[in-house]
């Protein structure tokens, strides 16, 4: 069976595309033509009851970021407000998480992952 190899591009609407776009790569590193790490990416339809992201929202993007304290430090410099819930969103299981918001108010959902485990 043939299959998906993985996301080949994420296409959306903007007021400003060019804008945004120096947004991303400016506090993200996210360019045009943008060549990810390799690891897991998540692909989940949510119940359109859903209070995880806003409910004027189609999607939520999710970024796999290396140092999360790293990140956030470096975002809030910029002052760009992060939003954090470790008693709600963050478990040993799945990693921490942080949430921002591009300057067209998409909210963006920052992940690291769990370290792995040692055998």
């Amino acid at each position: 069976m043939a299959k998906a190899l993985g996301i080949g591009g994420f296409f959306f609407r903007a007021r400003d595309k060019v804008q945004l776009a120096a947004w991303y790569e400016q506090h993200l590193g996210v360019t045009e033509l943008w060549t990810q790490e390799g690891g897991l990416t998540v692909f989940a339809p949510f119940k359109d009851t859903t209070d995880y992201f806003p409910p004027d929202k189609q999607w939520m993007i999710n970024f796999r970021v290396d140092d999360l304290d790293a990140m956030m430090t470096q975002l809030r410099a910029a002052d760009i407000a992060v939003e954090t819930r470790p008693d709600e969103w963050d478990t040993p299981e799945t990693g921490r998480f942080a949430r921002i918001h591009d300057p067209e108010g998409n909210q963006i959902e920052l992940w690291e992952p769990p370290a792995p485990q040692s055998e």
